[in-house]
C-alpha cells in the first residue's frame, strides 16, 4: 500500500512538471523519466515495464561547451509513444524518438529511431523485426493447450502445470 501511495505521489509530481501520461496507462515500477519529464508525452493503454529509462537531452555537449564557437548548443528530443504500446523491461528511449500506435519495443532495447506503427522492435540499437499481425500469429501458435477456466481461478497452478519446477 506505501509503495503505491509513493508511486502515485511521485507521477503526481512528474505531472505536475509537465509529463504528458494518460491515465490508463500501465507502470510496472516508476520510470526513470529523465531531467526534463515535460519532453515526454505518453498516449492511451500503454505498458512500461521496469528499469525503463528516457533520456531527453545529449549530455555530451558538456565536453565542448566551454569553446566560445559552440557555447550556446543545447540537445533537446521530445519522447512520444502513442497509444497502445508495450514498452519492455530496461529500454532506453533517446532523446527526440516517436514510438508508433500498436507497437512493441523488446527487452533491453535502445531506441535511437523512430519505432513505426504496429511495429516490433528490438535490439542495440533497436530496429523493427516483425509487424503486430506477425507477432500476434506467432504467439498465437506458441501459446500451449491449457484449462482456460483454472487459469482465471488459479493462474499460478495452471501455470505450473504448463511449465513445470526442475527439482
Amino acid at each position: 500500500m506505501l509503495g503505491t501511495l509513493w508511486h502515485n505521489y511521485r507521477l503526481n509530481r512528474l505531472k505536475k512538471q509537465g509529463l504528458q501520461i494518460a491515465d490508463d496507462c500501465r507502470l510496472m515500477s516508476m520510470p526513470n523519466f529523465g531531467s526534463e519529464p515535460y519532453l515526454i508525452s505518453i498516449g492511451k493503454h500503454v505498458t512500461i515495464a521496469s528499469n525503463v529509462t528516457f533520456i531527453n537531452h545529449d549530455g555530451g555537449a558538456w565536453v565542448f561547451r566551454q569553446q566560445p564557437k559552440y557555447k550556446e548548443v543545447i540537445k533537446f528530443g521530445r519522447i512520444t509513444i502513442h497509444d497502445n504500446c508495450f514498452i519492455g523491461y530496461g529500454v532506453t528511449i533517446m532523446p527526440g524518438v516517436t514510438i508508433g500506435p500498436n507497437s512493441v519495443v523488446g527487452t533491453g532495447a535502445v531506441v535511437t529511431k523512430d519505432v513505426p506503427p504496429n511495429t516490433v522492435a528490438v535490439g542495440l540499437p533497436a530496429k523493427p523485426i516483425m509487424t503486430i499481425e506477425e507477432y500476434a500469429e506467432r504467439s498465437l501458435a506458441a501459446t500451449p493447450e491449457y484449462d482456460r477456466a483454472n487459469y482465471k481461478s488459479h493462474k499460478i497452478e495452471e501455470l505450473l502445470k504448463l511449465y513445470p519446477r526442475p527439482w
